[in-house]
This record gives C-alpha cells, structure tokens and sequence, in this order.
C-alpha cells in the first residue's frame, strides 16, 4: 500500500505541491480529495492500512522484535489472535476469525492498490513520460515489490508494448494494467513479461493476441501465468497462436485421449507425403500437445497422475506414427517399460522401450533390426531441437551389446536361460504401446510366464534388497542435494518404486504403474491401508515437484534447488513458500522412509 501511494504521489506530485505530504494516511486523503483516487477506494484502503499496522505492532509487542510477518507457528498464530482481542465461541476459534478478517483486509488492500500502482506505472515507463522516472530506486523498489526486478529490461519492454498508434496498440495500453497485475501473480514476473514482448513482435502476431485478450480476458490472465511459470511454454504458443485462445476455455483445452489424438495425427499428417514434411508435422504436434497438457498442469486442472498418463498416451501414438511411417516388412512391437510401461511419463522421461517381431528367418531379422535402427533414427532427429524423444533401449537382453530387435522366440529363450532377477523386475512395467497388436499379445504371454509363473523365493528378494542398497551407495549425482533429492532421496520415487515392485513380486500381483501397484497390493492386503497412503503421498508429492521443476527450470532436475531464487520460483509455481515445500519434502519422505525400512528391509523400528 506505501508503495501506490508513494508512487501516485511521484507521478502526480510533480505538478500539485498538495500530494506531497509524507504520511501515508494523510497522502491517501489528499489523493482522494484531490481525485486521484476514487473516495471509497481511499476509505477502504486506509481502513485496511490502520488494520495491517494494528496487526504488526502487537505482533512486535509480542515477540518484542522488529517483525512483520504474522508467524507460521499455529501457537505463534493463536497467541496473536487473542492479543488482537479474538477468543473462541461455538462458532469459530480465535484463530479462525482473525485469519479471516486478515485475509479480508489483505485482499481489499491487493485489489485497490493494484488499480493504483500499474496504471501510474505505465504512465512513468510510457514513451512520452519523463524517462528519469524510470532509472529511479524509487521505481525500482516499486518494481522488485511486484516481482519485476530488471528495472531497465522492463523499461524497455513496458515501452515497446505501449508503443504505436494502432487500434491494437491503444488496446494493449489499456489492457496492459490487468496483464501486469496477472504476471506479478506468477513465479517469475521478469520472464512473463519478457514472454509477452516475444508473443506481440510483428504487427499481425500483436492483433492476434490482442484479440484474444479482448475477447476473452480468462485466456489471457492465464496465459501470463504460463509464460511467468515456464520459458518451454512460450515457443508452443509462439509458434501457434490458437493456443492461446483456447487457453480460457477448460472444454477446447480438455485432455484428449490415446484415439483422440491418434485421429488427430491423422488429419494432422495423411497428406504430408514428403518424409522432412511429415516429422516437422509431427514435431508440431508433439509440441503443441505437450504444451496443452503442461498448461493444464499449471493451470491445476489435471491432477499429477492424469498429467502423467497424458504424457504417455501422447508418446504412444508419436511411437505408432513412427513405425507405421516406416513400414515395417515384418510385423513388429513396442513394448514400453520402466516409467512409460506404467504410464507415468514426467516431461523430462526418456522411453524405455523393448522392441520385438514376430518372424525367424535371417531375413526377417535382418529387416527387422534396419526397421529398429530407423525408428530410433526417426524419433531421435538430427538435432536436440528436431528430437520427439529420447529412446532408451538398454533394458533389452544383452543391453547395448544386444540387437535392437529381437523375435519372440528370441526373448523366450533368453528369459528361459539367462536372465536375471533384475530384468524379471524391470519386466513388471512392460506394456505394449505401439505396433502389431498380435506380435504385443504373444509377447507378453512370454513376458508373464517369466515374470509371474512363481513367486519370488528368498534369495531373489534378497539379491533385490543387496541391488537396492548398492543404488543407494552409489545414487547420487554430483552436485545435486542429497537431503532433498525428489528421485533417489530416502522415502522419496525410487524407495517407494522398489518397495512396490518387491511385493509384487512376492505376492503375485500385476500392475505396471507405481500408484496402481501400490492400490492393489493395499486392496490385496499385502499393504495396510496407512502404508499405503503414506508411500501414495509421498509418490505424488515427488513426482508432481519434479515434473514442476522440469517446466521452471527449463531443463531436467532431481533435486530441490540449492539456489534461493530457484526454489522460491519453484515453490510459488506449486502455491507455497521455499520453506514450507522443504518442510512438506521433510515430513512426506521421513514417513515413507520408516515404511520402506519396514516393508523392504524388514528393519523393525521398535529395535532401532
């Protein structure tokens, strides 16, 4: 609030000596007396000043300290609420009352003094405003307050949207107020707004977008919290505009299904008849796709698990476009594992993929293993820029030292003499996801009577448990936290994807995806509810952190961020604070570390 009256007098106090007092309370009379803000407007926001002042000197009498935020201590909160006066009744605790009337006030004040600080702000950044405004600490204090820590860099790009004297160029200025407020409201300010300067250059890119937040205001209020969360979700609605249109729309933006978007990828590439054509078309659409789904991440209208399984449907029909381009001259599978296996793609997995065909004459495996090498090229690219995915194929038998492809007949006999417990493992995940549907079937009637046919014996659990902890002495990567590592830290994905794999096996229990498994070996009784709860909340927590990570960071990550600007972007991306996404890290993996000691290890925690 100091902060809109401070600057409404810098703007208007050039020009009238009245404005110039430097109480605040006094300056918002002297504003509203003069007009400069709307009377009821200073009533309100003087009102809610002399609460929030009221609020921080008994905070300061209380803990006898210069302190000005109210405490995350429930005991801390409560203590206040009663020294402001508020007591518990039969229809609400003190604490609650007080919360509500803070937050009340809190929100009286944002309103009001967003509607004074970004219309003068624009004034004092416009080109035809005194430029010296704009080099000022005053402004830079002003900015910093909003988010907006590059004083010159938004200078410049305040400047260049307000520039011009177009019917679209007077529409932005006046929408541009409301623009800001809503990039102030994501993680990372700066880089919305330079979002938005990349999305207007060009007159007809401009009118496009101006349009569309002309008509609708909800497309636009969410596309600068998509632009202010990731720079991986601007190049998608660059490239494509119609994005951003659909953005305010929950219907157009739906998730489309595995038939959905192979009947799109029809339409989308049936006459691209040249080879670089069709994958550019491709490579859209992947694109596009993933931005749409990410967007309903942001947005918080997918949960983690449906982001997930839309991640996986999309790879799944972008790997059948890929074979069926290729024609394959013997009928072949692809059979997923690991993380797609159990339709739990983050937007950073590789594939991890089998690939299998049904035939036996040398011919067969040579076209085969040519129509595998392709595939891998199609999908791979020339570039990083030019790449669908990333193909893993080292859970294949023999790992690199082995074809790519392999007949059925082939695993069967690799399955049946050499292989180890490890890849009975890595097959609880295996799934068909593209290609011939009766080469899939026989496969994985191969696959179950491998995996499946009897139980895991007390030495394969064993030789588990001695893999899991070699992983845990080797597990982390240079560089990255151990104690807030999302994929390798104690109680976090891969205790708990270990844990569930192992009693899988013990118990016979088929089910590729982590959270699956984890349900039917609770329905099973193999887990007990609480159990399995805790490793489900902990699973979720991770995952959902570590795809947001992914987006905010531009660029694969496993662990918290060490840097205090990125984990605080990171946590307002997820709606919390630094210190509270640490704190729920703590206690979520604490809790499901006891129960993998206790289910995996068998470690009895009363004798510890």
């Amino acid at each position: 609030m100091e902060f809109a009256v401070q600057l409404l007098q810098l703007v208007h106090g050039r020009n009238d000596p009245a404005l110039r007092s430097r109480s605040t309370l006094a300056a918002l009379t002297e504003l509203g007396a003069a007009g400069y803000v709307d009377a009821d407007d200073a009533r309100a926001l003087a009102g809610a000043y002399r609460y929030l002042r009221t609020v921080e000197h008994r905070l300061q009498l209380v803990d006898e300290a210069q302190v000005h935020s109210v405490p995350a201590e429930p005991s801390a909160r409560v203590q206040l609420a009663r020294v402001l006066g508020h007591r518990d009744d039969a229809s609400a605790t003190a604490l609650a009352r007080f919360e509500r009337e803070l937050s009340e006030h809190q929100a009286v004040a944002r309103s009001i003094h967003e509607r004074l600080f970004f219309r003068p702000l624009l004034e004092a950044f416009s080109a035809v405003a005194d430029p010296s405004l704009a080099s000022g600490d005053a402004v830079r204090t002003r900015l910093a307050a909003f988010g907006f820590t590059d004083a010159e860099r938004t200078r410049a790009a305040l400047a260049e949207l307000t520039r011009g004297l177009t019917r679209s160029s007077r529409l932005m200025q006046q929408t541009l107020p409301l623009l800001l407020t809503w990039l102030s409201e994501s993680p990372d300010p700066d880089l919305g707004l330079l979002g938005l300067r990349t999305l207007v250059s060009g007159a007809h890119r401009r009118d496009r977008l101006v349009a569309t937040f002309r008509d609708s205001p909800e497309s636009a209020r969410r596309l600068c919290l998509l632009i202010g969360t990731s720079r991986l979700l601007l190049e998608p609605v660059r490239r494509n505009p119609e994005l951003a249109a659909v953005l305010g729309d929950d219907a157009a933006l739906a998730r489309r299904g595995r038939a959905q978007l192979a009947e799109l990828a029809g339409a989308v590439l049936g006459w691209r008849h040249d080879p670089e054509r069709w994958r550019a078309g491709l490579l859209r659409l992947k694109d596009t796709e993933t931005a749409r789904i990410a967007a309903r991440d942001v947005l918080g209208i997918d949960d983690h698990e449906t982001t997930a399984a839309a991640m996986s449907d999309l790879a799944e029909v972008t790997l059948d476009e890929a074979l069926a381009s290729l024609d394959p001259p013997v009928p072949m599978a692809i059979v997923a594992m690991g993380r797609f296996g159990g339709a739990e793609l983050s937007y950073a997995s590789d594939l991890d993929v089998l690939i299998v065909f049904g035939g036996h004459t040398n011919a067969d495996v040579t076209a085969a293993e040519e129509t595998a090498e392709a595939l891998v090229r199609t999908v791979k690219g020339t570039t990083p820029a030019g790449r669908l995915y990333t193909l893993d194929t080292d859970l294949r038998p023999e790992g690199r030292d082995g074809p790519l492809a392999r007949s059925i007949d082939g695993y069967r006999t690799y399955y049946a003499r050499w292989a180890r417990t490890w890849e009975r493992q890595s097959l609880i995940r295996a799934r068909p996801v593209a290609g011939d549907a009766d080469v899939a079937r026989r496969f994985m009637a191969v696959v179950d009577d491998f995996v499946w046919q009897h139980p895991l014996d007390d030495e394969g659990q064993r030789e588990i448990r001695r893999m899991k902890a070699r992983v845990e002495r080797e597990r982390l990567p240079a560089g990255e936290d151990p104690q807030f590592h999302l994929k390798l830290g104690k109680g976090s994905l891969s205790d708990i994807e270990w844990t569930a794999q192992l009693l899988q096996l013990r118990h016979q229990i088929a089910s590729p995806g982590t959270t699956s498994a984890l349900g039917a070996l609770e329905e099973a009784g193999v887990l007990d509810r609480a159990d399995a709860e805790v490793l489900r909340v902990a699973y979720r927590f991770c995952e959902r952190t570590r795809n947001r990570l992914y987006l905010v960071r531009g660029a694969p990550g496993d662990a918290l961020p060490t840097q205090a600007d990125q984990l605080s972007r990171l946590a307002r991306s997820l709606g919390t604070s630094a210190v509270a996404l640490r704190e729920e890290y703590r206690r979520v993996t604490r809790r499901a570390r006891l129960v993998v000691e206790r289910v995996f290890y068998g470690i009895d925690q009363q004798r510890r």
